[in-house]
């Protein structure tokens, strides 16, 4: 089963992960993608492990997430990546103008025959007006991009607002 949680930030979809996985009654790994460049996300970093059971096995990888779901995934397991907008960010600033798309393939070919479960957090990003920049307007189109190939791939989608979980695709249980 493969799930996409999309929301704003701070709308909860995180910790709705959390409580999916926690309740799966599976060992769970943690993947994060993000990176502390510095002391506010440092900070939200601390925030989400704090918050996180001790059991659970935490893995970052900020831009090879193909490679790093091949290596952890399994069927008695869950993983939950989070989160896909931050890999993005990631692949997007990377020195490397190709690495997003050779990551992006990876990901969208190795998803559909992983075994176990994965879950993806992800903010949707393109409920708001159309950025300036060339660099934010084409992370938001590659954002969107990347949600709607998910969701295609994904058995179940759920929206997130105030703490409120919507399914899109599929069922909540």
């Amino acid at each position: 089963m493969r799930t996409l949680i999309l929301g704003g930030a701070r709308s909860g979809k995180s910790a709705l992960a959390e409580r999916l996985a926690h309740g799966s009654g599976r060992e769970v790994v943690y993947l994060a993608t993000a990176q502390a460049g510095d002391a506010e996300m440092a900070a939200r970093i601390a925030h989400h492990r704090a918050r996180r059971p001790a059991s659970w096995l935490s893995v970052e990888e900020p831009l090879h997430l193909a490679h790093a779901l091949r290596a952890h995934v399994r069927e008695d397991r869950i993983v939950l990546v989070d989160c896909l907008t931050l890999w993005l960010s990631n692949l997007l600033g990377d020195a490397d103008a190709q690495r997003f798309e050779r990551e992006r393939t990876a990901l969208l070919d190795i998803l559909p025959g992983l075994p176990g479960e994965v879950l993806m957090v992800s903010n949707e990003v393109g409920l708001g007006i159309v950025p300036l920049g060339e660099l934010t307007r084409r992370f938001v189109d590659e954002a969107g991009r990347l949600h709607q190939s998910l969701a295609a791939i994904c058995e179940r989608v759920l929206f997130v607002a105030a703490g409120l979980p919507m399914v899109l695709k599929g069922t909540m249980s």
